[in-house]
């Protein structure tokens, strides 16, 4: 099955070489180009991409406005969209997580990381450039401690949030847990349920939030 990604980035130059980078590899095609921001979601829209790489500064609608309108909370079947930007500050990750966004990666990431964000996020998985990770995940946290949804999730459900709050794959919580992969996908399943959230991100983000990683 071969992964159909959409480009936005204002600079051809950038669209280009992550062209490049991702048609390398097998399974992986550039469905379509974007400009803009505004050009983004209409392509995004008819197309509907895989996935989606989205730079923040873009002429007409910004990466967070654009990953709002394809990802965020009113989207009733959003698409995956991860942010890839030279810019890494507090406001611009929180903010496209915020919308929904399933990734944040800096462009100087390098190519392995590219691809993996791009094959992790057509699998429902996460990835966030580690540089920016702990430290945004960090300042989420509240003093006031857990919230009420975290008396619904068993001692095996707060393990499995650990692990997602640390950037582990399913494949790797299994291992970890010594559980199947399928136990895994239904854990967090359960768990997106419980805690209202939609996907990955949003589990690390309550995680971190409600204080659940401190040890």
């Amino acid at each position: 099955m071969t992964l159909r990604v959409l480009l936005a980035d204002d600079q051809a130059m950038v669209r280009g070489g992550f062209r490049l980078i991702l048609e390398s590899q097998p399974g992986i095609t550039v469905a379509a180009e974007a400009e803009d921001g505004t050009q983004a979601v209409a392509l995004a829209r008819r197309l509907r991409p895989d996935v989606c790489l989205v730079d923040i500064r873009m002429p007409g609608l910004d990466g967070i406005e654009v990953t709002r309108a394809l990802a965020g909370p009113a989207v009733a079947d959003p698409l995956r969209v991860v942010i890839v930007t030279t810019f890494d500050t507090d406001e611009y990750v929180h903010g496209a997580l915020r919308a929904g966004a399933v990734g944040f990666l800096l462009k100087d990431a390098g190519p392995a990381l590219l691809i993996e964000a791009v094959r992790a996020a057509s699998a429902g998985d996460a990835l966030i450039s580690p540089s920016v990770t702990v430290r945004l995940l960090r300042q989420l946290a509240l003093a006031d401690g857990p919230d009420a949804a975290a008396s619904m999730l068993s001692q095996r459900e707060f393990d499995i949030a650990r692990s997602v709050a640390r950037g582990r794959t399913n494949q790797e919580i299994a291992a970890e847990l010594f559980i199947s992969l399928s136990t895994v996908k239904t854990h967090i399943t359960r768990i997106q349920g419980k805690l209202s959230v939609r996907n990955r991100v949003e589990i690390a983000a309550w995680s971190w939030e409600n204080r659940i990683m401190d040890p």
